[in-house]
């Protein structure tokens, strides 16, 4: 299995972003995928993730309202869109997958991780 962010950048509060997470050796059906950040100095935060069997979302209260994941099954690619950005959303985004559904806090759970991609946003 193998998972690869894209996407990342640096912007401008309140400005936006998208990251993809192309997924490889992986059938959706049964799985997980969520998206978890790290900033400087802290620790991983779950932010979002969507079940691959039917759909389903969960959000990080920090970021609901603001980012949407949304799933491809043709692409097989997990998107998550950051609006509104803030300082305080500057971290290293990675994608990770695991059984349905995943426990936005336990980042230990995933069994599969990408290489992360960075997010930046300045004041």
């Amino acid at each position: 299995v193998q998972l690869a962010e894209s996407g990342g950048g640096s912007v401008q509060t309140g400005e936006s972003l998208r990251l993809s997470c192309a997924v490889r050796g992986l059938s959706f059906d049964g799985y997980s995928i969520g998206w978890f950040r790290r900033a400087p100095g802290k620790e991983y935060e779950g932010v979002s993730c969507i079940s691959g069997s039917d759909g389903s979302t969960r959000y990080s209260d920090s970021v609901k309202g603001r980012f949407t994941i949304s799933l491809d099954n043709v692409k097989k690619t997990v998107y998550l869109q950051l609006n509104s950005l803030k300082p305080e959303d500057t971290a290293v985004y990675y994608c990770a997958a695991g059984a349905d559904p995943l426990d936005l806090s336990r980042p230990a759970d995933p069994w599969w991780w990408g290489q992360g991609a960075q997010v930046t946003v300045s004041s």
